[in-house]
């Protein structure tokens, strides 16, 4: 049952807004579509005003819907950073923490680090998302995104957790059959493993000798958007695959890869924690991002 106060009106139309079907909202609050007309009209009916365009399968916002959700917006976050001012004084921090992670880092990473986190502190839920490609932290109200390489939002700020280099690399198999490159432009000339992320360039790979940049267009039978994936085609021997200390090391140290013109550097691509600029930042959030920072470090020693 939904209390009808203002400050739940003000969460159920911010609600309706962002899912823009009144199903949808349905579904999410697990009333019937015929309750949430009824809250929807009895809403309207104490403002006096109608805040919504709505017909059998579309729905719009009126000018005055408009205002009331930007009021809605700023003083629900208001309230939430008030609480959060409020708890952060508590022994233990509490209330829902949500995190967007990559699909292969935060699967195999960030999840077994969630559940030690949630051990501690049982009075924080926590809500992981893992998502291919940067997601809009701050429209979609995530605390948190961990993610490798940089700044994706000027709206955001960064904490870096770990140091990360990257490397070309190739097992002995393929190197003693296709040869070990001297130069990168003897690249061009390999077989090589394409890992494709986001939207950025593939197939270029940036290299650097001090000062000086080199890109190189590379190309090769095999490409996919999963590390371990590619990870694993140049474990078997396929080619030279761009990839990260944090992936290869063990690899490395085995011998089971072997590093590619050492002396040309891929730019790193250091782990962050990326979080919306507050003046003040929830206790749930710095506590668990102190903790993810203490894990890294921990597991660097």
């Amino acid at each position: 049952m939904v209390k009808n106060d203002i400050s739940s009106d003000m969460a159920f139309f911010v609600l309706l807004a962002k899912r823009g079907s009144l199903s949808a909202v349905a579904r999410e609050l697990d009333i019937t579509p015929p309750a949430v007309t009824k809250r929807l009209s009895q809403l309207e009916a104490r403002l006096g005003v109608r805040l919504v365009n709505r017909t059998t399968r579309t729905l719009s916002l009126t000018g005055e819907g408009q205002v009331y959700l930007a009021h809605a917006t700023r003083i629900l976050d208001d309230i939430r950073v008030m609480e959060d001012e409020v708890s952060s004084s508590r022994a233990a921090p509490r209330g829902l923490l949500r995190v967007n992670a990559t699909l292969g880092f935060g699967r195999t990473t960030i999840a077994p680090l969630i559940s030690r986190f949630s051990k501690r502190y049982p009075e924080v839920e926590v809500q992981l998302q893992l998502t291919d490609r940067p997601i809009d932290l701050v429209e979609e109200a995530f605390d948190l995104g961990i993610r490798f390489g940089a700044l994706p939002d000027t709206r955001l700020t960064a904490r870096r957790i770990l140091s990360n280099r990257r490397f070309l690399c190739a097992s002995p198999a393929y190197l003693k059959r296709a040869g070990m490159p001297q130069t990168p432009e003897d690249l061009a000339q390999h077989s090589c493993i394409v890992h494709r992320q986001n939207d950025d360039a593939w197939g270029i790979w940036r290299l650097m000798k001090g000062r000086r940049e080199i890109n190189v267009k590379v190309s090769g039978t095999l490409s996919s958007n999963d590390g371990d994936v590619v990870l694993g085609w140049a474990l078997d021997g396929h080619g030279i695959l761009l990839r990260s200390e944090w992936d290869a090391a063990k690899y490395l140290a085995s011998g089971r890869l072997q590093v590619v013109l050492p002396d040309y550097a891929p730019p790193p691509a250091d782990l962050f924690a990326f979080y919306p600029s507050r003046q003040h930042m929830p206790a749930r959030s710095r506590v668990f991002l102190d903790f993810l920072v203490g894990q890294f470090t921990k597991s660097g020693d």
